[in-house]
């Protein structure tokens, strides 16, 4: 335990005009990888905006190191059709969870974080305090297909035993590449 940070919950929530591919709908399902680490959320049947509402969690032994969401289309005879990838950047949310605020009215806004080149969100993405925790929501554009977004919210879990967000900064200054 010692070697991992803490635990980064992903709620799989839902799909947004995800690509067709089968006949005028699709089977979507997201698999998130991290290393070893692979998780798939259920397959909604015959959907192109699918509900997952789904809790992932994965390890997290360097913040650098990218989350990849992929979305695939279900078939039975047949390999699953890609529907599309995008990349979870935790850098701005380790950053704000490591500002140590406490005790904030539910809703308060820590950071907001805009759509660029170097991201895959779709629309502005804020970093909020409630109920004592702290989370950020996320609309993912996914790439490599003609159309789709993955809405996500990832939460940090301090775990016993692990050396927790008192890290080095250089792990968070160095560039992430995709």
């Amino acid at each position: 335990m010692e070697n991992i940070l803490g635990l980064l919950r992903i709620r799989v929530k839902r799909g947004l005009n995800l690509a067709v591919r089968d006949l005028g709908s699709s089977d979507p399902y997201v698999v998130i990888t991290l290393r070893n680490q692979t998780f798939k959320t259920k397959v909604v049947k015959k959907n192109c905006n699918p509900e997952w509402n789904e809790e992932l969690t994965v390890s997290i032994k360097d913040p650098n190191e990218p989350i990849k969401l992929a979305v695939f289309d279900k078939d039975t005879f047949t390999v699953d059709d890609k529907m599309g990838d995008a990349l979870i950047d935790i850098k701005p949310y380790i950053a704000a969870l490591k500002m140590g605020m406490k005790n904030l009215p539910n809703g308060c806004a820590l950071s907001r974080v805009r759509p660029n080149k170097d991201n895959y969100l779709g629309d502005e993405s804020s970093i909020v305090w409630n109920d004592g925790k702290i989370t950020q929501n996320m609309h993912l554009r996914l790439r490599n297909v003609e159309s789709g977004e993955v809405e996500v919210e990832i939460e940090w879990i301090d775990v016993p035993g692990a050396r927790g967000l008192e890290i080095e900064e250089r792990l968070l200054k160095t560039p992430w590449n995709h």
